[in-house]
């Protein structure tokens, strides 16, 4: 309850105490709420000019996504090409660049042709992939 009323039985009285509990619970997650959020803020504010060097390593990652079709058909970054064409590829890509390989597979293609597109990665030593799915509830 808000409050206890006092007097005796029977009685209406005013209150005579209030029940604090859940005030002190809302300022306290109102006040975590605010330590989180600001260090996001203070963190954002910070500028730091770093050093420049003639010698630096530029690591650069880009993401790639292959497709897999309900008829098994691939698709690199929306251009259509088969497995045989994916794995050189692949590996020129590395070589050049870190790369994140995002594999959207339609829900009905073939398990094995999704395999075959993991196996073609790991031959082009891509180490960094995700499978693209739909977070909606059934």
């Amino acid at each position: 309850m808000a409050g206890t009323l006092g007097g005796a039985r029977g009685k209406r009285g005013g209150i005579v105490g209030i029940n604090v509990t859940p005030f002190v619970d809302i300022t306290l997650v109102l006040l975590i709420i605010m330590m989180v959020s600001s260090t996001y803020i203070v963190s954002q504010a910070l500028k730091v000019e770093l050093p420049k060097t003639a010698s630096s390593d530029e690591t650069v990652s880009r993401t790639y996504v292959v497709t897999i079709e309900q008829n098994g058909s691939l698709l690199f970054n929306e251009e259509a090409t088969t497995i045989e064409a994916l794995g050189p590829k692949l590996k020129a890509i590395r070589e050049k660049e870190d790369v994140n390989l995002v594999i959207t597979a339609d829900a009905a293609a073939m398990h094995g042709r999704v395999v075959e597109v993991l196996d073609t990665a790991k031959i082009a030593k891509i180490t960094k992939f995700a499978i693209n799915v739909d977070r909606s509830k059934r």
